[in-house]
């Protein structure tokens, strides 16, 4: 049978939607945010651009015989196979890899997603006895969810506990193990199929409201890229290449750069103020910080 590839499309070529670009690469920036909702009707490029992101970040380091994508660099990013390999000295070989987007389908069981633990293996074996799930594949790449809306609520509160914590603990008849599990959570959904819940919409770092777009000059434009993509999809990815390029390159100098930056007082203020004013939780001036 023929193997197909996959185009995508390229960031840099979507056409408006600032407010959820800007907020997808803070993501990509900055994990810590806690993700970013996009709410808005079908066509409006949602998924195109989450795609487009994964696509877009800069390759990782990885631990090349771990499930979790470890990071060869950290010992705090490590999970406990790897820490002790690493305390004991071992070389831990490493392979550089494109960022993973994970797709959380709706009928996702529990199991599937944070994984299911043998039990008589978790008392010898600890971590090595986990089925890794999602949360495990999803480590140091992108969970994507489309209409989040409707996912089942106790799968969202497990997702935004693990995003928030970084941690994934699996615990089956008193026996837990665990492993890190960071990610940027992206959700996805049509307002017109259903709210989220207060509390679960409140998890989530950033919202984005995205809305067809109605310009006729930029609609035009879309037209044309869209079509110049479906017939040479190659040629059109080699356009932007010099951008893509670009971006990639902003983005891992603001990750170098992220560490040092330090918050006045001052602004500190006026962001607590701000968020006074709106009547937003607690938990927005962490965000925003």
């Amino acid at each position: 049978m023929p193997h197909h590839i996959r185009y995508v499309f390229p960031f840099t070529a979507i056409v408006g939607q600032e407010k959820m670009k800007k907020a997808l690469l803070l993501n990509a920036i900055n994990p810590r945010i806690g993700g970013v909702l996009i709410r808005g009707q079908k066509g409006t490029g949602k998924s195109t651009a989450v795609r487009a992101l994964a696509d877009l970040l800069p390759e990782i380091k990885v631990i090349e015989d771990c499930p979790f994508n470890c990071n060869p660099d950290n010992p705090l990013e490590m999970c406990d196979s790897c820490y002790e390999r690493y305390s004991m000295g071992e070389e831990l070989k490493w392979i550089k890899r494109k960022v993973k987007i994970v797709n959380l389908p709706l009928n996702a069981t529990i199991d599937r997603v944070v994984g299911s633990l043998d039990i008589k293996r978790a008392l010898k074996e600890g971590i090595k006895a986990l089925e890794p799930g999602l949360l495990a594949e999803a480590n140091r790449g992108i969970l994507y969810i489309d209409e989040v809306n409707l996912l089942d609520d106790y799968i969202v509160d497990v997702l935004l506990d693990v995003a928030a914590s970084g941690i994934n603990i699996v615990e089956r008849e008193n026996i837990s193990v665990s492993h890190p599990s960071r990610f940027i959570l992206i959700g996805t959904m049509n307002p017109e199929e259903g709210e989220l819940r207060p509390q679960l919409l409140d998890r989530f770092g950033l919202q984005v409201e995205v809305e067809a777009v109605t310009d006729p000059d930029l609609q035009v434009e879309i037209v044309k890229r869209v079509e110049e993509f479906e017939s040479d999809p190659l040629g059109f990815i080699a356009k932007y290449e010099d951008k893509q390029k670009e971006l990639r390159l902003r983005i891992e100098n603001a990750r170098r750069l992220l560490p040092n930056v330090q918050i006045p007082e001052d602004l500190l203020y006026e962001i607590a103020n701000i968020c006074s004013k709106l009547a937003v939780s607690n938990r927005a001036p962490i965000v925003l910080v």
